[in-house]
């Protein structure tokens, strides 16, 4: 049991060392010296782990994939309606990309050439998360007369996606009053009347931790 803890840790501290390489270097020029380096292993020890550095990224994608699925389910569990679903789900992207390497890099991992192991296809994942609670928001009658599913889920991700890419230079892009601008901006256009009085485009108590 000792060993087999031992062993998880190492991993886990292997995948970190890689997204920290991955978002420093891009997947291209990062070595797998630099992230054994970084882990605090031997080259031996993250052969074990990982026969390649096309395995380490999509171990990246996969755990950034399953924080993107979390999300999804934290939202849902919430209980709140579509439109503040989604709000509410961007700000958790935002912070989860402002906060944690592995996220952020397995989103920027999309970005670089072509792979052919299967990457993770995270920014797609996102866009059909969004796509799916906004046509849960048509269906509801929550959006504003004339506004598509179809057509708000473009904005949504071009907007949301355009953030992350930029907060890799420059994190005001990924801040929470960036967001608050965007909603405050978009919700009169998207919202039916009768519901966007209720809305929070900070994002409700549960996802506004980082106002403040």
């Amino acid at each position: 049991m000792v060993k087999q803890e031992r062993a998880a840790r190492t991993r886990q501290s292997l995948v970190r060392a890689a997204a920290e390489v991955f978002a420093r270097d891009g997947f291209v020029l990062a070595s797998l010296t630099s992230i054994s380096k970084r882990a605090g292993v031997s080259n031996g020890a993250l052969h074990f782990h990982f026969a390649s550095k096309q395995d380490l990224a999509r171990a990246v994608e996969d755990e950034a994939a399953a924080v993107l699925r979390a999300i999804g389910a934290s939202v849902q569990a919430g209980g709140s309606r579509a439109l503040q679903r989604l709000i509410d789900a961007t700000h958790a992207l935002m912070e989860h990309l402002e906060q944690d390497v592995v996220v952020r890099a397995g989103f920027e991992l999309g970005s670089g050439p072509p792979r052919r192991d299967g990457a993770a296809d995270l920014r797609g994942q996102w866009q059909g998360w969004v796509e799916e609670v906004l046509k849960d928001a048509e269906r509801d009658g929550i959006l504003a007369p004339g506004v598509s599913a179809a057509d708000a889920a473009v904005t949504v991700v071009a907007a949301t996606v355009g953030f992350e890419q930029l907060g890799a230079e420059d994190p005001v892009w990924m801040s929470a009053r960036t967001l608050v601008q965007f909603w405050d901006l978009l919700l009169p256009r998207l919202a039916a009347a009768d519901v966007l009085d209720g809305l929070e485009p900070g994002g409700t108590p549960a996802t506004a931790s980082r106002q403040g």
